[in-house]
């Protein structure tokens, strides 16, 4: 069975809202409600669901990984767009144009929503050890999903802001007010050292205990990933040797088509194809998915019922595809009718589901969000091992002459690197890679700016924003801020 993330909304509405938050938006664990909760595996099991339930606010369209992994990116761009609460539509074209500052409502957004998410996390694992009528399997299973999951949002968040408060447990008011930022070097080291128990104790992909859970083969997969940012290619190739050597064309494989990975029916969902995958439902009172709409143009009312204007695609995005290149056009929409005129404008479609029902002005999605899957094993061996078997297999898929022959462009990507840089933004793109894999192989200063983004060293940090700092100055700041 493959990593399938069955997510109900539930909320431990005493525990989340009723503790006053720090600036970290760590829920202190002072609140009794928060002490008296955790008793039976019953609470447990709701806790668990509210932990992955984070996956929505952090892989959401205007979550941390969508605004850096692609708008930060030259994948993406905005026009018009909106502004939501304090968010201005100045706050948002900040990360397209590189003219962020401390005082950016998305930033200290996407900071808080990183830390309450943290907290869902630190306050299982910190109370379930305590929990000594729990079964000691439960207990290890339960242990290696919240660290599986809190090693994943510290990698994303320490290639954001660099050095970032490491919390592995619930704090107290004074706590949160004193906690400092620890050396990315710290954070890494304990996003590894998650990551490692989480793929020695999750299960397998093809005994996965129930729906909704991380698996061994998810926590190998991003492991290799963060060994590669580490610039440590010969781990890397031994934890991606072990995904594929354990699962290739068993619990994993590359669908033959790779149109078959969108859209809203059951059949594209958690496929073979797929490591970890959040999982939406469409309609009222779901979790629905809101890729699409958010990431139609906005007042694309022939499309969408209400598009967001989020992460439009950029033509450099678009042209850099080869002729015959399957994916381009299952990727994207070149415009759209409004009023009987034609408007053209590029913007995704993998999230597409012309079925969905009209929820709140807006359609109520029911596709998945792919967060790993095996396409990516694959072309991270190449970058790993060097061996182009692994990325021939994805260009097969495309229907494109494999690297090495006669019929590939290598007057475009003539060495090795360029040629997985290219193929990897053309299999990822919107899917939130493009920004942080330019930041691991060093290129996104060259490649940027090349393109005209006033970007350097400093800017590929978010600033650590003003309001934290107001309450806890010994957070400093970023470079360059």
């Amino acid at each position: 069975m493959k990593t399938k993330i069955f997510l109900s909304i539930f909320f431990i509405t005493a525990i989340i809202t009723g503790c006053k938050k720090s600036f970290l938006e760590l829920a202190p664990v002072s609140n009794n409600s928060t002490n008296n909760f955790f008793k039976t595996k019953s609470d447990f099991d709701l806790a668990v669901n509210n932990a992955y339930s984070t996956l929505y606010t952090m892989y959401g369209p205007t979550g941390l990984v969508s605004y850096c992994g692609e708008l930060m990116s030259d994948n993406a761009t905005l026009y018009t767009v909106a502004g939501s609460g304090s968010i201005t539509v100045g706050d948002r074209w900040a990360f397209r144009d590189y003219t962020l500052n401390p005082a950016n409502n998305v930033v200290n957004q996407l900071w808080n929503d990183s830390y309450v998410s943290l907290y869902n996390l630190n306050i299982v694992l910190d109370r379930i050890q305590d929990a000594t009528s729990l079964d000691a399997g439960y207990v290890t299973q339960v242990t290696a999903e919240m660290r599986f999951l809190r090693g994943m949002y510290y990698f994303y968040m320490v290639q954001a802001w660099g050095d970032v408060p490491l919390v592995t447990k619930p704090l107290t008011p004074g706590e949160a007010f004193t906690t400092g930022r620890t050396p990315r070097a710290e954070v890494y080291n304990q996003v590894i050292d998650d990551l490692k128990y989480a793929g020695d104790n999750l299960t397998a992909p093809d005994k996965v205990p129930a729906a909704g859970r991380a698996s061994k083969g998810a926590a190998l997969t991003l492991l290799g990933k963060v060994y590669l940012t580490m610039g440590n290619k010969t781990a890397a190739a031994q934890t991606l040797q072990q995904v594929y050597s354990s699962y290739n064309g068993n619990a994993y494989n590359l669908l033959p088509e790779f149109g078959s990975l969108w859209g809203a029916t059951l059949a594209q969902k958690n496929t073979k194809e797929s490591i970890f995958e959040i999982q939406y439902k469409g309609g009222a009172n779901n979790p629905s998915s809101t890729y699409w709409p958010a990431f139609a143009p906005f007042e694309n009312f022939a499309i969408t019922r209400f598009g967001g204007g989020m992460n439009q695609v950029t033509d450099d995005l678009y042209n850099e595809y080869e002729t015959g290149d399957k994916r381009r056009d299952t990727s994207f929409e070149l415009g759209y009718l409004k009023g009987g005129n034609w408007i053209a404008i590029k913007f995704q479609k993998k999230w597409k589901d012309a079925n969905a029902p009209i929820v709140n002005a807006a359609e109520s999605c029911n596709n998945n969000f792919i967060i790993i899957r095996y396409a990516d094993v694959l072309l991270m061996l190449t970058e790993a091992t060097g061996d182009v078997q692994y990325m021939n297999r994805v260009r097969a898929r495309a229907g494109l002459p494999l690297y090495g022959t006669a019929g590939y462009p290598a007057a475009q990507y003539p060495t090795l690197d360029l040629a997985i840089e290219h193929e990897r933004r053309m299999e990822f793109a919107m899917e939130f890679h493009r920004w942080f894999d330019l930041k691991r192989t060093g290129r996104a200063v060259p490649v940027l700016s090349a393109k005209g983004k006033p970007v350097n060293a400093n800017k590929l940090l978010l600033p650590i924003p003003q309001f934290a700092r107001d309450q806890n100055p010994d957070l400093g700041q970023n470079d360059g801020y």
